[in-house]
């Protein structure tokens, strides 16, 4: 039976031979990747990618991330294909095809429609020298001296190096494109990855009546009505123009009680106010958020264009949307 610290050095192991199969494979990166990544490109329909077994799963992985970074894929499933969804690619498309081997028969039998709807092919194979890659337009080598299974026989650096492949691709024609996080959050709606890129302050802001707001000119106990009324834990503070010139919180009050006498009593303009963290209403939430954990504070106020509160976002509002 193998010892815990042997079953830790098998783990080791193995991600260091995938981490060395990744790393010849950066340095063999030449010219082919680049006239890929041009075919692709330059492609009128979509981009077809195709592999069988574990090759396949790679590709599937490669399309969803070609799809989600600007480039409309789809996976073909080569058995299928050649079963009646070989419908699925049409002239205008690019394909890419994924073997280890080079020679995989479900694969090798896509070719000839490929050929005669003269659409660029594009393969990803383990093996230079095999009938995949003698009849692609491009091929990008992705071979591993070994497999990091000790028995040198389940797929393991080779899926590795395929994979990493589509995703320096996917990465390059992000960067071509001009993609940006606006795109991607087009391609992302749902769940916490499209709420930080979709959501802004305007969405999730309180604004009217709910914004706690009190004019300068008015003592620290009618702040503290306000505060209590809004339940936000501070206030605006304006002055006879309705502009921002500072925030009262709790902390401040507890501070001012062992500062002064009877604070309560005061005029709030005799106070040493500071003016406040503010964002804009048109900022993204995750922006909210980011200023909130620098700053330690837990809501910012937004100004209009002529500087007077018209927002407020509380921390409690990006956690309960979601925005982590």
């Amino acid at each position: 039976m193998l010892a815990d610290k042997d079953i830790l050095q098998i783990g080791r192991e193995t991600i260091q031979s995938e981490i060395d199969a990744l790393s010849a494979i950066k340095d063999r990166l030449d010219e082919s990747f680049v006239r890929a990544v041009d075919i692709i490109m330059s492609c009128k329909g979509r981009l077809v990618i195709t592999g069988m077994g574990k090759s396949g799963i790679i590709a599937r992985k490669i399309a969803a991330t070609m799809s989600s970074t600007g480039t409309p894929s789809l996976f073909l499933h080569p058995a299928e294909g050649v079963h009646g969804d070989l419908g699925m690619i049409v002239k205008g498309d690019v394909c890419i095809a994924l073997s280890n081997s080079g020679e995989t028969a479900e694969v090798i039998k896509l070719l000839p429609l490929i050929k005669r709807f003269k659409i660029p092919l594009i393969s990803i194979v383990g093996r230079v020298p095999s009938t995949l890659a003698e009849r692609s337009d491009c091929v990008l080598d992705a071979s591993v001296e070994r497999e990091a299974c000790s028995l040198n026989l389940a797929p393991t650096s080779s899926t590795t190096a395929a994979l990493a492949v589509g995703d320096a691709l996917s990465v390059a024609l992000l960067e071509k494109r001009g993609f940006s996080a606006d795109d991607f959050a087009l391609y992302h709606p749902s769940g916490s990855l499209g709420k930080r890129l979709l959501t802004r302050v305007n969405d999730l802001c309180h604004t009217g009546d709910s914004v706690p707001v009190i004019d300068n000119s008015k003592k620290v106990s009618d702040a503290v009505f306000v505060m209590s009324a809004k339940g936000f834990g501070c206030t605006a503070v304006t002055d006879s123009d309705g502009k921002l010139v500072g925030i009262i919180t709790d902390g401040d009050l507890r501070r001012g009680l062992e500062k002064y006498k009877d604070i309560f009593s005061m005029n709030i303009k005799d106070l040493p106010l500071k003016y406040p963290r503010t964002v804009e209403r048109k900022a993204l939430a995750a922006k909210a958020l980011q200023i909130m954990e620098e700053f330690s504070i837990t809501s910012l106020f937004s100004v209009d264009e002529n500087g007077r509160p018209d927002g407020l976002i509380h921390l409690h509002d990006l956690l309960r949307e979601g925005i982590v």
